[in-house]
């Protein structure tokens, strides 16, 4: 059923806020699923890139990741930092979540590559990784690495780029809620599941 209003939750599965805020968001999302529409949008954080990442961004994301671990209270696996060679570049992993839209299973494969990176310290820059992802949540092997690959996708990246970007999205996770034809912006907090339902249902229709 098409609801008036739809919460636009705009990630990257490579992006460390979202998995900061992935506690709260699962209580946000639980309380309002049956009032809102809730849209998952692939923003696209960095583009496609086979350089591996400059040690001084490494050291930065490392000092990020503690930081979220401090701020938000999730954990981080830092053997990925000596376990791999970390790329620059979250592109595969967002069209890893868009070949699974296709078969209902978006938001199952945001959160398994969520884990693969961050509890698993595996890396999902890496293609063939990402084909193992696939496999697992049931997409049959050659068909998931003929999709990631196919314009249609690249074109569906490119369409959610350009969704984040109309709602005003300047960084992930953003929260959206789109009422009629207006958006909301939700500056929401990374700690308080309640702060986050009040802002929203204040802007819901009676």
């Amino acid at each position: 059923m098409q609801r008036d209003a739809s919460l636009y939750y705009i990630y990257d599965p490579m992006c460390s806020w979202c998995w900061g805020l992935r506690p709260v968001w699962q209580q946000v999302k639980a309380a309002l699923q049956d009032k809102v529409d809730i849209v998952y949008v692939a923003g696209g954080l960095a583009p496609d890139s086979d350089e591996p990442m400059e040690p001084e961004i490494g050291d930065y994301l490392q000092k990020t990741w503690q930081r979220i671990s401090e701020q938000c209270g999730v954990e981080f696996n830092f053997d990925f930092w000596t376990q791999n060679t970390p790329v620059r570049s979250t592109y595969p992993s967002c069209r890893a979540a868009l070949v699974a839209r296709e078969y209902g299973r978006e938001v199952a494969m945001y959160e398994r590559i969520q884990r693969f990176y961050y509890q698993e310290a595996g890396n999902p820059s890496v293609y063939a990784n990402l084909y193992d992802l696939g496999e697992e949540l049931g997409i049959p092997r050659e068909t998931f690495i003929e999709r990631i690959h196919s314009p249609e996708i690249e074109r569906q990246l490119q369409a959610d780029i350009a969704l984040a970007e109309s709602l005003g999205v300047r960084g992930y996770p953003s929260l959206v809620l789109k009422v009629g034809e207006t958006p909301h912006f939700i500056r929401h907090s990374y700690t308080d599941a309640a702060t986050n339902l009040q802002m929203i249902e204040a802007l819901l229709p009676v």
